[in-house]
């Protein structure tokens, strides 16, 4: 079979659907990027959204403590607890997302990103705990899906974004690809 006859199209129209795949993914990542740099500045300034302006982090607020410490429910839930307000829970939180926002923001170090973004999502997915109906006191948890929730999406959206090296496409992934330090260390890109 040619491509001229293959039942995708022919080559330009193969190579248009990929320019429009990677502007695609390109809004994606940079959307992401911009939830997950919202909420690392809400949390750093207290905007009042999320976080109130008493409660930033600059301001000595605990970016942890009101999340994990009200948590009330699920089997890992007085690890969780434990972990509120801990000055390392709040540093790695903060610079997770910051890491994260700024990666997926500029198309670089996705690899990384797509890592720490899984695991950053799976601890808030697990602190959550999806599968509880009910609460420790018996109120209806109010989750919609046992297995699959926002965490899981996100942490899938993030390693797409690695993948696919959606950096390429309006970020700097292709110039971070070229550096010599990223090319000795596959890991970095």
């Amino acid at each position: 079979m040619s491509v001229k006859d293959h039942p995708v199209g022919n080559r330009t129209e193969l190579a248009q659907d990929t320019e429009v795949a990677g502007r695609v993914l390109a809004v994606v990542r940079i959307a992401t990027g911009l939830l997950l740099g919202w909420a690392f500045v809400d949390k750093l300034f207290g905007l009042g959204y999320a976080t109130a302006g008493e409660n930033a982090w600059v301001n000595g607020g605990s970016p942890t403590k009101g999340f994990l410490g009200h948590l009330d429910h699920g089997p890992l839930t007085s690890m969780f607890q434990s972990w509120a307000g801990a000055w390392w829970a709040d540093t790695l939180f903060m610079l997770g997302l910051a890491g994260i926002a700024f990666a997926l923001l500029f198309g670089i170090g996705l690899r990384i990103a797509a890592v720490a973004g899984t695991v950053m999502m799976l601890l808030m997915w697990a602190a959550e705990w999806p599968p509880a109906r009910f609460t420790d006191t018996g109120e209806p948890t109010m989750s919609t899906n046992p297995v699959i929730d926002y965490h899981i999406i996100y942490a899938l959206v993030i390693i797409l974004m690695a993948v696919t090296a959606a950096g390429n496409t309006w970020g700097l992934g292709r110039r971070w690809a070229q550096l010599d330090i990223v090319r000795r260390n596959g890991w970095l890109r």
